[in-house]
């Protein structure tokens, strides 16, 4: 029987996973560009990790983890998501000790139940930030415009930065008793899942995607009324920065994130060519997470961001382009002699930090032209008996038809070297 990869995953090849090698090499760029630093936390946790962290109430616990029972009988679970695991990792290793702010990012892998639909797969690949220590509204500017940078980067377009505040707990607990008298006359107009979870956590209402919850909700009291001094004026000057910036933003009271640990500032950026939602990228702050999972009252924000709904935007926009971010030679050798000349050469190419590929399969000229093309070499290098007698060789550009070819001598290895890196 032939086999076949598990539903809700998917392989990537080579042809497109130099999209997701350009993807993740720019965000790295500039996370260290912003003073972050790489972390890699376990593939699984211990499940009250995920419990404590994300919230008992939330879809991920309730329905959408990957949990089991380890042979020692502990209860573990993949990750669903990568904020949880590196607050357990700061907690843990005592990070709250060195200067503040502590600035980390992490490129992952995740895992959630959920129904497969175009973008959104039970393994998926989030990258993200999250940042330690700063209370005030600045490094919340600093993260929105870190996000506004990175997309600017990728040469995105049509996206929009949707903001909003949440509050602290006190906020919410007088909101809470508010948006409850507003629900519980049209309990029975809610989904059964928001009927479920109504009293426990009706912000969860707030956030359901059913249409029928929407139309509910859309007269609801705003969270954004019910704010305290403080929570108010943290928001405030936030929106000032962000004016101050340059960086447009549209104030958004629906937003309230799907996990438990958020506190006064949530974001999206969105757009309208990812499916339904529109979401490509979205967080917000989390005063109380550290402490939940047992470390000291510390302040934090991060945003995490699906490389699938990212990679579904760009491709939209026309901003996919599976080329190697290196530049690529092939030697084409029509002989036994040139055989071991193109070895020679490519290797000490190779060790110049140039991508050098030749014929293995002792194909035809014709042939190996092909191959250079459909495997988008950026040059070819012609190697016969007349190049190995004059020691020269033609270097012709297969991106630029019209770029004029190149005489390169092939015996100063430095020169070809420094021809190729300026490309």
């Amino acid at each position: 029987m032939k086999q076949q990869a598990p539903k809700g995953t998917q392989d990537l090849l080579p042809e497109v996973t130099l999209n997701w090698q350009y993807v993740e090499r720019t965000f790295e760029d500039l996370c260290k560009l912003y003073g972050y630093e790489e972390i890699r936390i376990p593939t699984f946790e211990h499940s009250e990790v995920f419990q404590r962290g994300v919230g008992e109430t939330t879809d991920v616990v309730q329905k959408e983890m990957y949990t089991f029972e380890d042979k020692g009988g502990r209860s573990l679970t993949l990750r669903p998501e990568g904020t949880a695991g590196v607050v357990r990792a700061y907690v843990e290793n005592g990070m709250g000790s060195k200067p503040s702010p502590q600035r980390l990012f992490y490129v992952i892998t995740a895992f959630r139940y959920e129904n497969v639909q175009k973008g959104r797969y039970r393994e998926f690949h989030q990258m993200g930030v999250e940042a330690f220590g700063a209370k005030g509204p600045h490094i919340d500017a600093e993260v929105l415009a870190m996000l506004d940078h990175y997309f600017e980067e990728l040469g995105l377009k049509d996206y929009a930065l949707h903001i909003n505040s949440i509050g602290c707990p006190n906020c919410r607990a007088q909101y809470r008793e508010a948006l409850l008298a507003y629900l519980r006359p049209k309990k029975d107009q809610l989904c059964q899942d928001c009927q479920n979870r109504m009293e426990e956590n009706p912000l969860r209402v707030l956030d359901c995607k059913e249409k029928s919850c929407q139309d509910v909700t859309k007269d609801a009291p705003l969270i954004l009324d019910y704010l305290d001094e403080e929570c108010r004026d943290h928001f405030d000057t936030l929106k000032g920065l962000l004016d101050d910036m340059g960086i447009s933003y549209k104030v958004d009271p629906r937003i309230v994130r799907g996990l438990d640990y958020y506190t006064k500032t949530v974001f999206e950026f969105v757009s309208e060519n990812v499916g339904t939602q529109g979401t490509i990228c979205g967080g917000g702050r989390y005063d109380g997470l550290v402490e939940a999972l047992g470390g000291p009252s510390t302040p934090g924000i991060g945003f995490a961001m699906g490389e699938e709904r990212l990679l579904m935007e760009l491709e939209a926009q026309g901003l996919v382009k599976a080329h190697s971010l290196e530049t690529t030679l092939y030697i084409a050798n029509l002989n036994d002699a040139a055989h071991a000349e193109a070895q020679a050469l490519a290797q000490a190419l190779r060790r110049r930090g140039i991508s050098v590929q030749y014929d293995l399969m002792d194909r035809s000229l014709r042939a190996q032209m092909k191959y250079a093309g459909k495997n988008n070499m950026d040059y070819i290098l012609v190697l016969g008996e007349d190049e190995l007698a004059r020691g020269k060789a033609m270097l012709r550009s297969l991106v630029d038809r019209d770029k004029e070819e190149v005489e390169v001598d092939l015996h100063n290895i430095d020169a070809l070297a420094e021809i190729l890196a300026e490309d």
